[in-house]
């Protein structure tokens, strides 16, 4: 197993979940035991990024997209859903980790919604640890939704277009008050972003690896994170800037 240095542990990570429907084909299962076992491997990330000091795991559970998928598999995954929120809460306030979401959340069915208000309010009070997923989220649709907000108050008269910069834009977003990704890992070897945390990426370290999301566990995460941890992160200035030998 990889070995990690606990003092370059990521902040934030970020993971697009994917490779359940393939998982499942291989195994000449349908596509709904594949998401079954793509919970198990939620569960044991979250508790190894709880128990290696990561200090916000955002997953994308359920993209904007998603609903196009066949009708079945969609009613699926939402009592998937649901029933992953009322099993996993007690565990979330033992464990000290408190839950948000991003997304489009009224489009989620109605007890669904009210089940994941439940959740999130009984962790309100949780420190240790952000679970946030992602439900019927784009980034695309995130961003619109940041300037319609800001449209409103420019013509509210809050805020002037000159005062409009990238902070005032962040807490437009969904992820307002969340620092942006260390780290995005994607399963399953697909090389592109898929609408997701288009405006948080900017300078967030990509990791992309073969192994499809039910057969990702805690070492495959260890994995990830020790790529990251040897990589530079510039941010656009030199490598002697960043290691403080150029002023």
């Amino acid at each position: 197993m990889e070995e990690i240095d606990q003092k370059k542990i990521p902040r934030h990570i970020a993971i697009i979940m994917d490779g359940n429907g393939r998982w499942a084909k291989k195994k000449a299962l349908n596509r709904i035991k594949g998401h079954l076992k793509g919970v198990d491997s939620v569960r044991e990330v979250i508790t190894a990024c709880r128990e290696l000091g990561i200090k916000i795991l955002t997953l994308y559970a359920f993209s904007v997209e998603n609903w196009k998928r066949p009708k079945e598999e969609v009613v699926a995954l939402m009592g998937l859903l649901k029933e992953y929120l009322i099993k996993e809460r007690t565990e979330m306030v033992k464990n000290n980790i408190r839950l948000c979401a991003i997304g489009r959340i009224e489009d989620l069915p109605p007890v669904v919604q009210a089940t994941l208000r439940e959740t999130i309010q009984k962790t309100e009070h949780c420190d240790g640890m952000v679970l946030n997923l992602a439900l019927s989220y784009g980034g695309r649709s995130e961003i619109l939704h940041a300037v319609q907000e800001i449209l409103r108050e420019v013509q509210q008269g809050k805020i002037r277009p000159e005062e409009i910069n990238f902070q005032r834009f962040s807490q437009a977003l969904w992820t307002r008050g969340i620092p942006d990704p260390d780290l995005l890992i994607r399963t399953s070897g697909e090389f592109r972003i898929s609408n997701f945390l288009l405006w948080q990426i900017a300078y967030t370290e990509l990791y992309v690896t073969e192994t499809l999301w039910p057969d990702f566990d805690r070492n495959e995460l260890i994995r990830a994170i020790a790529d990251y941890q040897v990589r530079e992160r510039r941010f656009g200035m030199t490598s002697e800037q960043v290691n403080g030998l150029e002023k």
